[in-house]
């Protein structure tokens, strides 16, 4: 039984009192007024550190309430008649902090400025992107007069591959008399982070809370019913290490798992027990419907609720399959507010790209209570889908990770699907820090009493490892610092480059590097520990068994070359069957989801390494477009069939008529087809003379014949593979110390070459280094692509261009292409127009600084992408958005998202570029480009 707590003493009682009196008399106690709801620990904590002059860090959960330190210090800059200045890390972030201070301290005291938006920049509190600070720290800007406080939300966001480091460069170079505050979520090392900001910024006050306002309960979602992970005398909130499992949860995922595939499946129904279409009883190895989830959110009383699917495609498609089941949450009321909310607020697009947009579906869906919500739609759309969300109108939302940054949509429960997500190259397990992050925004404060963790029970889950994601708070921030061209150019400028390797000396990225190499070099020891054991476990009385490894290593790297190039003549030959279609070819596909017979509707253009791309109308009116990986051993052309004159896949009548007699021409059924052809690559290395060669003398080597062979070729094997993992220990280890300096070295070396900076003396008569003409232009270019775009300038290869010339090319310094095999882009004029000449010089370029950057182990430069030039060029040309989009796979929020990375980086040539034509053609492509969805603001 526990002891009630003392009552305090007469002297506590008098203290605690005159702490309060203090709180009230003090601008804190002021700003408590505003609020309307008491603060908790850490935000006291963190607002007083702030009234005695201190920088502060807050590392708190998502919904702990992290943003009222923010809106604390702009309270103390408005009070103290000094400018705030508040960042955060995406323009809709900044557009939600901008409405939210607007509603505080009216508009005329609040300003906005996201690159592409400016709204009141001098007012005294300003809502702002990162990128837009450093900027104007580079530029000596006039607005940064007067500045004093300076919040900086979501900072873990410092982390990020390629936009990490304008966090640490503002840190780096904000005034010492400015107040930092840094806001972030539950970071494993926030003290080390909070000991490089008082190292850099001077004294900072580190607080953290795990304490999440609203109780998170954590459960799996196993046929329809909802069970709780841990046993149930664990404390969900404080769960330890290894927490038990709920036993009727383990014996029921086990049980799934046993049952036959074969098992009948009663069909799903709806709420009045009416059949639904599709899908089958859920469990085991077949995952739960995504409509039937809903159901049991619904059921249960979870809703509202964030459903994280980890693909776009996932998350449209959970919405039709909602759709196509009948789902509907809300009343009739709720679908009168809805439809009146989302006709105002789209009511900026021009009527004729709402088809194109999928207006009409994304409307209905929203009417029923569904949404979607990821980086490929478009921005008009998203906010309309917060909006809604946050005023408790959509009930579920399918969304993609990137909802998890800042963006306030609290829900009652977060459900994941899966515990595997893509990177962009590998499926890789989701981590502690990106499971807490996803699952922070279930519970609404001052709404729900507890929020809910759902993860859907699915073939492999295992409870113990989602227990282990569950409990632990691992979320190390690891900087992703590093110098860029435009930053060495601004850097020597401002101080000169030996005080400019020192500035970088204290990036939070050397901080952890000369912290970390103490442990680096101890697991090197280990590591040659190990390595000294192996090679004498190796040791073979017949001879140099390393040399006998070697040699089958050899063996090895030689096979699996021949079976790369293997595949890739088999690749280049199925492609070639490909090429010469023509409209109206009646195809025969082997093998695959696609096979069967299929006519030819657009033969694809120009072939590419792996061929066109035509498009196809098969026998059940579905249009595909093929590619290599969808026609096995390769298409063969079986016959002809005239397709009608002014043919239109998109109209349905169309579709079917042309299937209709196809099916009619190939007859029900006709003709085997083809298998897959066996390949030799085997054989390819048996005929290889390198190989025979290396077999060869493998035969002959003493320690072919020794009769532990293999034994000893297992311990050679793991020396070899702990060799390589050692020899990069090493080499990570000798980088360490100044690596950050040397870079910046290197890249001052390649812009000496290049006459972006040059040699001088200084007053001391000591080399120095000074900013050319050509470099002080460079200061102005922002863009990821820094130099290159620098040199295009510098060359004149944009002189000649047009407006939407200048736009498409512009285009491939920034475009990234989703997915790699995208095939020949299609140049507007081709090859020999003034784009394709410019393109020409853009790619030699190009590859001109790719060497240059070799020779100097630098790698900044990022190769051109050509993928979005035909699309950006009809759209500055005036063209509709079905034209622009048509025969592209990019979805309207993808081509309006990069259409304003275009705009910015055509923003910034308007203000650097040589000369005035040049940039009064840049003016223009801005000008021509921001029109229809892409000209929407959504402040």
């Amino acid at each position: 039984m526990s002891t009630p707590p003392a009552e305090p003493s007469p002297a506590e009682r008098y203290a605690a009192a005159r702490r309060r009196a203090e709180v009230d008399r003090s601008e804190l106690g002021q700003f408590r007024e505003l609020l309307g709801f008491p603060l908790d620990e850490f935000q006291v904590d963190a607002c007083q550190a702030l009234e005695r002059g201190s920088g502060v860090l807050v590392a708190a959960p998502t919904g702990a309430g992290k943003t009222v330190v923010g809106e604390f210090a702009v309270h103390l800059a408005l009070a103290a008649g000094r400018k705030a200045f508040y960042t955060t890390p995406i323009k809709a972030l900044s557009n939600q902090k901008y409405s939210d201070l607007v509603r505080r301290y009216g508009a005329d005291r609040v300003g906005l400025l996201t690159g592409d938006t400016t709204i009141n920049g001098d007012a005294p509190v300003v809502v702002m992107t990162t990128e837009v600070l450093r900027n104007m720290l580079y530029a000596g800007s006039t607005t940064l007069q007067g500045l004093g406080f300076v919040v900086m939300d979501e900072v873990h966001y410092l982390a990020d591959r390629f936009r990490g480091p304008v966090w640490e460069e503002v840190i780096i170079h904000l005034t010492d008399d400015v107040q930092l505050v840094s806001l972030s979520a539950t970071v494993s090392n926030a003290e080390e982070f909070g000991d490089w900001l008082a190292t850099v910024r001077g004294d900072t006050t580190v607080v953290v809370s795990e304490h999440r306002p609203v109780p998170l309960g954590q459960h799996v979602l196993v046929r329809g019913d909802l069970l709780d992970l841990y046993a149930g005398h664990v404390d969900p909130t404080a769960p330890g290490v290894d927490p038990p499992i709920n036993p009727d949860l383990t014996h029921l995922l086990r049980r799934s798992n046993r049952e036959e595939v074969g098992q009948p499946r009663r069909g799903p129904r709806d709420r009045g027990g009416r059949p639904r279409p599709g899908g089958g009883r859920p469990g085991g190895g077949r995952p739960t419907p995504r409509f039937a989830v809903v159901d049991a959110l619904d059921r249960d009383g979870l809703l509202p609720a964030i459903v994280f699917i980890f693909s776009r495609a996932g998350c449209q498609g959970a919405v039709q399959q909602c759709l196509a089941a009948g789902v509907r949450l809300t009343t009739p009321a709720e679908v009168s507010q809805i439809r009146q909310i989302v006709e105002e607020r789209c009511a900026a697009v021009p009527p004729e790209d709402l088809d194109v947009l999928g207006y009409w579906e994304f409307s209905d869906a929203l009417q029923r209570g569904v949404a979607a919500h990821h980086a490929g739609m478009l921005p008009l759309f998203k906010e309309t889908v917060e909006d809604l969300f946050s005023r408790g109108l959509v009930k579920v939302v399918f969304a993609t990770e990137t909802l998890a940054l800042g963006i306030n949509m609290p829900a009652r429960s977060v459900v994941m699907e899966k515990l595997v997500k893509w990177d962009g190259s590998n499926h890789v397990d989701v981590t502690p820090g990106e499971y807490t992050q996803l699952t922070g925004r279930a519970g609404r404060r001052g709404i729900d009493t507890e929020g809910h963790a759902v993860v859907v029970a699915h073939p492999g889950l295992d409870p113990v490892q989602l227990a282990g994601l569950a409990s632990k708070r691992l979320y190390p921030l690891r900087s992703s610092f590093r110098p860029t061209y435009n930053m060495a150019v601004n850097l020597v400028a401002q101080v000169g480059r030996d005080r400019a390797r020192e500035v970088l000396e204290t990036s939070f990225a050397q901080f952890q590097a000369d912290r970390g190499v103490v442990g680096l070099a101890r697991q090197a020891q280990g590591h040659a520990e190990a390595l000294e054991g192996y090679a004498r476990a190796m040791v073979c009385h017949q001879g140099d068994f390393a040399e006998y490894a070697g040699l089958r290593r050899q063996i090895t790297a030689r096979e699996k070359d021949l079976t790369r190039a293997e595949a890739s003549a088999r690749r280049a030959e199925v492609a070639r069957t490909l090429e010469g279609l023509r409209v109206g070819d009646v195809l025969e596909i082997p093998v695959g989801r696609r096979s069967g017979h299929a006519v030819v509707i657009d033969p694809g253009g120009d072939a590419g390494f792996d061929g066109p791309k035509p498009t196809v109308l098969t026998v059940d009116r579905q249009v595909r477009k093929l590619t290599v990986a969808d026609v096995g051993t390769g298409v063969r052309t079986v016959g002809f069939l005239r397709v009608p004159k002014g043919f239109t896949a998109r109209v349905p009548a169309a579709r079917r008529d042309l299937a209709a007699a196809l099916r009619s021409a190939v007859g029900a059924g006709s003709g085997p087809t083809r298998k897959d052809r066996p390949k030799g690559d085997r054989r390819a290395a048996q005929d290889d003379a390198e190989i025979a060669a290396l077999r060869r003398q493998l035969r002959a080597h003493p320690c072919h014949s020794c009769p532990d062979r293999e034994e000893h070729a297992r311990w050679a094997e793991r020396w070899a593979r702990l060799a390589g993992e050692h020899d990069a220990l090493v080499a990570r280890i000798a980088g360490r110390t100044g690596s950050i300096a040397a870079v910046f070295d290197r890249i001052c070396d390649i812009l000496l070459r290049l006459g972006y900076l040059s040699t001088t003396t200084d007053d001391a008569g000591r080399a120095a280094l000074q900013v050319t003409d050509d470099g002080r232009w460079l200061r102005r270019l922002y863009a990821e692509n820094d130099l290159l775009l620098a040199e295009c300038l510098r060359r004149g290869v944009f002189d000649e261009l047009d407006a939407p010339g200048l736009a498409a090319a512009v285009s491939t310094l920034v475009y990234r292409s989703r997915r790699d095999d995208q095939g020949e882009p299609r140049i507007p004029g081709g090859p020999n127009s003034r784009l394709g000449v410019a393109l020409d010089a853009c790619v030699r370029a190009w590859s001109e600084l790719d060497d240059l950057e070799t020779a100097h182990k630098v790698e900044t430069i990022q190769p051109l992408d050509a993928g979005l030039v035909e699309a950006v060029h009809r759209w500055a040309a005036g063209r509709s958005l079905d034209a622009v989009l048509k025969g592209s796979e990019l979805s309207a929020g993808d081509f309006v998202r990069w259409c304003k990375q275009v705009i910015d980086v055509l923003d910034q040539v308007s203000q650097a570029a040589p000369h005035q034509r040049l940039r009064e053609t840049a003016r223009q492509a801005v000008d021509a480009l921001r029109h229809g969805v892409v000209a929407y603001s959504s402040v």
